[in-house]
């Protein structure tokens, strides 16, 4: 296999995991192309609310290793958030308190105990500006992104290939431990909300967030397991709001921009690994991130760039 033929790689997925994956791969000098089913702008990512911080992802200590690495990328990254879509925003972890997260917190800078929570000031990001952004970095690197379909990971041509599929990894792999925890989100025009808010229940269905991005304000959530429905709620959208607005009242008479539903890809735990493929290729896991995509993408990037060309 010559030089040229050895470097190519194929990420399949264009969600923030495949794009950031393809990039570092395509700045390291590899010859990289994204087959994707849907554009960026159609995936789970897109849907995403776009708050740093780690989230029904396992298991926690990689996790955690992953999520603060990529923190200190989106923190480098929010010093052009015109550009990159990351912004470092003021915010509460209603109800959580320090004991009850690993060592990892303690790293996090600025996070702190206030008198219902945790404070800190953490990235959000903007996904559908960030999304984009990464494909023309992509771009610049020579990368390229292509819409294709793969119904088979090991007929895919490439020396290397890079499994990002998430969701689609149930059925491509197939890997029955992949399965949807349904999120349902309700986009209103901000009334004034600087701050983003969150209080989560683990035993429990709902939640309640709000998070400021440019121009709007995303109020959540739900995270029902093993629900594949893709059609907003019309019930769920009234309790989101409700509850939100229990929080801060102008919530109530927001206007509602949009409705939207993601599948986060949950599994007991990341599968981030390499296996053989006939005639000397690799295939490269990486996905199962739940609802920590975004939180550890540049963590999980790195490590799967390692796995497709290791050293030594």
């Amino acid at each position: 296999m010559d030089r040229a033929t050895s470097d190519e790689v194929i990420v399949v997925g264009g969600g923030v995991v495949g794009l950031t994956t393809a990039v570092l791969l395509a700045e390291s000098g590899r010859r990289v192309r994204v087959w994707t089913r849907e554009p960026a702008e159609r995936t789970t990512s897109a849907v995403a609310g776009g708050l740093w911080w780690p989230y029904r992802i396992e298991p926690e200590p990689l996790a955690a290793a992953w999520a603060l690495e990529s923190l200190g990328v989106y923190r480098e990254l929010a010093d052009r958030p015109e550009e990159t879509g990351v912004r470092l925003v003021e915010g509460l972890l209603h109800g959580t308190r320090l004991e009850e997260l690993g060592d990892w917190a303690g790293r996090v800078p600025g996070l702190r105990t206030v008198a219902d929570g945790l404070a800190a000031r953490l990235p959000v990001i903007d996904m559908p500006a960030h999304l984009a952004w990464l494909r023309q970095r992509l771009l610049r690197a020579a990368g390229t992104v292509e819409a294709r379909a793969v119904t088979d990971l090991a007929a895919v041509p490439a020396a290397v290939v890079v499994n990002c599929t998430g969701l689609g990894a149930r059925s491509l792999v197939p890997d029955p431990a992949v399965r949807p925890v349904r999120g349902q989100l309700v986009v209103v025009e901000n009334p004034g909300v600087t701050e983003w808010f969150t209080a989560v229940d683990h035993s429990s269905a709902a939640s309640t967030y709000f998070i400021p991005q440019p121009g709007r304000l995303l109020l959540g959530g739900t995270a029902e397991e093993d629900d594949w429905s893709p059609d907003p709620d019309p019930r769920t959208a009234a309790a989101i709001v409700a509850r939100c607005a229990a929080v801060r009242p102008e919530i109530a008479g927001a206007r509602v921009l949009a409705h939207r539903v993601g599948l986060r890809p949950a599994r007991e735990e990341v599968r981030l690994e390499r296996r053989p493929l006939p005639g000397g290729r690799a295939l490269v896991h990486n996905y199962g991130h739940g609802g920590g995509g975004v939180t550890v993408a540049w963590g999980c990037a790195r490590e799967a760039a390692a796995l497709a060309f290791p050293t030594g």
